[in-house]
């Protein structure tokens, strides 16, 4: 019988997950979360996932599959907890087949 952990692979490849704490942790995404959200981003949670990733490269154990399976699990979670800025329509606006300025006022005077 083949173990079923040691098929397992990470979610991502660890590069990945430095990669996403090397852009968290850059300049513009700082002013970026601080225009959007108001805080700087925590970005400890990549680099963890970091080292956990290289950890289970060098030593596959069920405790840090588990680490690196909850992780994401939570970045999921915590994804989907913000709700989305524009409405999503069902159906498209009753003018879509007009051309843009036709029969509709012009907001400035030129």
């Amino acid at each position: 019988m083949v173990d079923s952990g040691a098929m397992w692979r990470p979610p991502r490849s660890c590069d990945d997950y430095w990669s996403e704490f090397k852009h968290c942790k850059s300049l513009c995404n700082h002013f970026h979360n601080y225009y959007a959200h108001g805080t700087s981003p925590s970005c400890g949670q990549w680099k963890e996932n970091y080292y956990t990733c290289r950890e289970w490269e060098k030593n596959p154990s069920p405790e840090i599959k588990e680490l690196l399976q909850q992780s994401e699990r939570e970045r999921e979670v915590e994804k989907r907890k913000f709700t989305p800025v524009w409405d999503l329509r069902q159906n498209p606006p009753t003018d879509w087949h007009l051309p843009l300025n036709q029969g509709k006022p012009q907001d400035s005077q030129a």
